[in-house]
């Protein structure tokens, strides 16, 4: 494979596994990283060390237009993971302008194809984080360059925090907790994009093999840490007052209130793929074998 692939947010969970799923099957790889040091060190959740899996490194702040100003040099198409969550950075700084400013620099390029890693019903969230994403997609699909968006129904490591709750000895959910996920694996999602980063252009959604509610994932967590399930439900007409006062905490803490409570109460289910299983998941966190 002789194709070079500029891979933007190579260091976070999802493109650490894209970077290494890239680089087996013979791409070119080439990764944007504020700090090649941390890059080569251990991943967040289990995901794994870029070391000896980047052939170019591209150091630098992928907001500074210093470093995004002819990124796009030398590769064939570029892939994005970029984005962020529970990161200290505003998601229109990062999701939509970062990503708009490596889009432009591909145009420049004529880049045979972008493709950008968005989430399942981003177009209904009111939260920051998925207006930007939003954004973007749109901004994605006005290009002249071919795009590709993938929307994930959720990873496998949002749900850690299920696992702490678990260790406390009692979790939450909103309402009944039969709000239905299907999340995915970051290896499994990694497949999936680098299956079709040679294709033509399109926009699939996609989810992991098992399909949930949220009371069955969190009886999972209990389980993998050995301890009775205990869980409370909150009035979904506590959210409303809730999202008012974490906006009045500060910006960050209101994005992120309005990110995951939403998550709590819409039915994330897309199509299944992939081999791993969150049950497994949840041991190996637990045992800290996570692959």
């Amino acid at each position: 494979m002789n194709e070079s692939i500029l891979v933007i947010g190579a260091t976070g969970y999802l493109g650490r596994h894209l970077v290494a799923e890239l680089h087996a099957r013979g791409y070119h790889v080439r990764a944007l990283a504020r700090s090649r040091e941390r890059a080569e060190g251990p991943g967040p959740f289990g995901s794994p060390s870029l070391a000896g899996l980047v052939d170019d490194w591209a150091v630098g702040d992928v907001t500074d237009p210093e470093t995004t100003e002819g990124i796009c040099d030398g590769a064939d198409r570029v892939v994005s993971a970029l984005g962020v969550t529970r990161q200290k950075a505003d998601p229109w700084d990062i999701d939509f302008r970062a990503n708009l400013a490596v889009l432009r620099d591909a145009e420049r390029a004529d880049i045979r194809s972008f493709c950008y890693v968005s989430v399942l019903h981003s177009e209904t969230g009111t939260s920051l984080t998925v207006r930007a994403k939003t954004a973007f997609a749109e901004a994605l699909r006005r290009s002249h360059v071919p795009h590709q968006l993938i929307n994930p129904s959720g990873y496998f490591s949002d749900l850690t925090d299920l696992l702490t709750m678990a260790r406390v000895g009692v979790s939450m959910h909103i309402g009944t907790g039969a709000t239905r996920l299907s999340p995915i694996h970051g290896i499994d999602l990694a497949q999936f994009i680098v299956d079709r980063v040679p294709d033509a252009p399109g926009e699939w959604d996609v989810g992991g093999p098992d399909t949930l509610t949220y009371r069955q994932l969190e009886n999972l967590a209990f389980s993998a840490v050995g301890k009775k399930a205990r869980s409370i439900g909150i009035a979904p007409s506590l959210l409303g007052p809730a999202g008012w006062i974490a906006d009045r905490v500060s910006p960050r803490i209101g994005n992120l209130t309005r990110f995951f409570s939403e998550g709590l109460v819409t039915d994330a289910v897309a199509p299944p793929t992939g081999t791993h299983h969150i049950a497994d998941y949840f041991r190996e966190q637990t045992n800290g074998t996570a692959a």
